[in-house]
């Protein structure tokens, strides 16, 4: 998984309409960057060092996995997007929009575009204000103090007056309050995993990955199925078993939800593919004794990909026991899951045709897919 960092940004307005340019932007960043994590209050303030419209500042706290330098290339286009022109003049003047790069993680960047952390923003009023009541424990990384510390001993007196208006923050839209277990289900290289990590994420969740890795039959079953097929199996029923007994007896209370990457009946699905006839129907007995006491989820999600790309994803991820996977053991998976899940009347199933979509690389395909789990209109 890419490594997710934590980009603090600042923004303001003081030409138009200066509230709904700061939620426009608030909702391109959104888009575009990462999730927003918070967002501070919006404080009215004079133009500093100019003549011009009172200004509306705040500060949002995103999530992103991308590099420093492509967060403030996105930033400028959204600005240009939004309507900002280019500067008339060498000094401080009024803009639609304005969106700056405070702190990058612990990063400390000096280049002729980029320097982070902002060499300016301890001195000034209208970002402290706002950062503070998001990042107020928040270690400057070059000047070594909080950013409380560094408020209270700003020498800038401006007043900041708070606007009673809060500005919306675009991840609400999903809502998963609904759900106490989500399971996220695909064929090999799907991408649930991924998937299942990053909603557990972005949206507070408790995280149940397979142990599969830890599988010591798997790479055996791969090269020689006939003889490890039987074997292989009962591992991961008892283990998946044990597993998500464990983890959904174990409340976290810090958590809004569960989201794991696979549910228990899987197991099922691919012992009917492997096993001999004789092996499957003492197979399928052994299961439904332990699945009963299983918990269900409530939303049962499988991504449906087709097979070019599930090879072009487990030949990416490079494991070598998967290597020689073959296209008819994909498409059977893939038939026996949509079998079991068309004749499901208690589970509540959604299934998602991902194909020609990357929403590991592509923020908008994982926008677009959240949209599809959430029921939300695209």
């Amino acid at each position: 998984m890419q490594e997710i960092k934590t980009v603090y940004i600042a923004l303001g307005s003081n030409k138009g309409d200066k509230f709904k340019n700061l939620q426009n932007a608030v909702d391109a960043i959104f888009n575009q960057i990462g999730n927003i994590i918070s967002i501070a209050k919006v404080y009215q303030s004079k133009a500093l060092e100019f003549e011009g419209d009172d200004f509306l500042n705040t500060c949002i706290t995103v999530k992103t996995t991308l590099a420093s330098k492509k967060v403030l290339r996105i930033l400028l286009q959204i600005e240009k997007d939004l309507g900002r022109e280019p500067k008339q003049t060498e000094g401080y003047e009024s803009r639609i929009i304005d969106l700056d790069i405070i702190f990058y993680a612990e990063e400390q960047l000096n280049e002729k575009n980029l320097i982070v952390p902002h060499p300016e923003a301890h001195k000034r009023r209208f970002v402290l204000e706002p950062l503070n009541m998001i990042a107020s424990k928040f270690t400057h990384p070059t000047l070594g103090k909080t950013i409380g510390v560094l408020l209270d001993e700003c020498e800038d007196k401006s007043k900041l007056e708070p606007v009673k208006i809060w500005l919306k923050n675009p991840s609400k839209q999903f809502s998963f309050s609904n759900h106490s277990f989500i399971a996220i289900e695909g064929n090999i290289g799907a991408g649930k995993t991924s998937l299942t990590t990053k909603i557990a994420k972005d949206f507070n969740a408790k995280l149940v990955l397979e142990r599969f890795a830890d599988n010591p039959f798997l790479p055996k079953f791969y090269k020689e199925p006939h003889r490890y097929a039987f074997t292989l199996e009962m591992s991961f029923l008892a283990d998946r078993y044990q597993q998500i007994t464990d983890d959904l007896s174990q409340l976290d209370l810090f958590k809004d939800f569960v989201v794991s990457d696979y549910d228990v009946f899987k197991s099922l699905i691919f012992s009917k593919i492997t096993l001999q006839p004789d092996e499957f129907k003492l197979y399928r007995k052994l299961f439904y004794l332990m699945y009963k006491d299983i918990a269900k989820p409530d939303l049962y999600v499988y991504l449906y990909q087709n097979t070019a790309q599930l090879q072009a994803n487990i030949k990416k991820r490079g494991r070598k026991y998967e290597s020689e996977i073959e296209d008819d053991y994909l498409e059977k998976i893939n038939a026996g899951y949509l079998e079991f899940l068309k004749s499901q009347v208690e589970l509540n199933v959604k299934i998602i045709d991902i194909s020609n979509k990357d929403f590991v690389k592509n923020r908008a395909d994982y926008l677009w897919l959240l949209n599809q789990i959430c029921d939300n209109e695209t």
